[in-house]
């Protein structure tokens, strides 16, 4: 009997195995599940499917995932931040330490803080006296109201004292277009979904979340050089339903790692702004409590409400 997990941990995966994005197509989540997808596939020899389920900021796709078998053919890769603020705003049906079981965390980024190149605004100093002068006429683009996009841009705002009005897209890469096409006027969103629209000319970027500036736009400030301290970005991980067998959770974290540090992995991230962030499962786990934390933290102390 004890050599039985571990033979069942070699045979995995004898059959398709669907990675769940609970997102809308276009978005970090649903290009990074479908890259992994691709390379998991090519390594285990079995169809290896991406299925996007979005609604709820990323609560639909997730919950499904946790009422499906334990047994490691159901994942979901998901912005850490909507796991783990989600808690802090909204009564959800799982609970995330409870109820799923992490894998690795994926990959990490800032969220670039972009505009609209019509809006009058060309940095930080802009944005804060325009939002200053016009309260509320800027309307901000979420790719979700709870989610990582949505809450780094309120902090920032009530940090300022800026008031801007929020508008809900059906998803990052939605929230994207509606900035670019002048509908929205501006967004915070990771420099995966965003890198391609500033190097096009399409967004102007005037701002990163992350305390250092990012080295592919040094001229660009970091948001902390204007609200010290402030720091927060975009985390995709991996999960699957708490339950299942350890040796799977060993196996799909030790091949994920490996695809993770794969030179052409490494260089097709690299040009959509993230970088690979893979590890153990224990230090997944401790950032989502670490995580979870900080957020309930931060929304108590700013009294920050959404409307569910």
């Amino acid at each position: 009997f004890a050599g039985a997990p571990v033979a069942f941990a070699q045979s995995y995966p004898t059959k398709t195995v669907r990675i769940i994005v609970p997102y809308t197509p276009g978005g970090p989540s649903d290009m990074l599940a479908r890259l992994l997808a691709s390379k998991l596939q090519e390594s285990w020899k079995q169809p290896v499917i991406v299925e996007n389920k979005p609604g709820a900021s990323g609560a639909i796709g997730t919950d499904y995932v946790v009422k499906q078998p334990a047994d490691g053919y159901a994942m979901v890769v998901s912005d850490l931040a909507t796991l783990t603020i989600g808690p802090t705003l909204y009564k959800l049906p799982y609970d995330v330490e409870r109820d799923l079981q992490p894998v690795s965390m994926l990959t990490s980024s800032p969220y670039y803080v972009t505009v609209n190149p019509g809006v009058p605004i060309h940095d930080l100093q802009d944005l804060v006296a325009y939002s200053k002068a016009h309260p509320t006429k800027l309307n901000y683009a979420t790719a979700g109201m709870g989610t990582g996009p949505h809450m780094a841009g309120l902090l920032f705002a009530t940090r300022m004292g800026l008031q801007w009005t929020y508008i809900p897209s059906k998803g990052g890469s939605q929230a994207t277009q509606d900035v670019v096409s002048g509908q929205n006027d501006l967004m915070f969103n990771s420099a995966f979904s965003s890198s391609a629209f500033v190097k096009t000319g399409k967004l102007r970027l005037i701002g990163v979340s992350t305390p250092m500036r990012d080295p592919a736009f040094p001229n660009v400030p970091a948001l902390a050089e204007m609200a010290p301290g402030y720091n927060t970005g975009a985390y995709q991980a991996l999960f699957m339903r708490a339950g299942t067998p350890a040796d799977i959770v060993a196996k799909v974290n030790a091949d994920v790692v490996r695809v993770l540090s794969q030179p052409d992995v490494k260089e097709k991230l690299a040009s959509l702004g993230a970088n690979p962030a893979p590890g153990t499962v224990e230090a997944l786990r401790k950032t989502v409590r670490e995580d979870r934390e900080r957020w309930a933290n931060l929304v108590k102390d700013q009294n920050i409400k959404v409307e569910q």
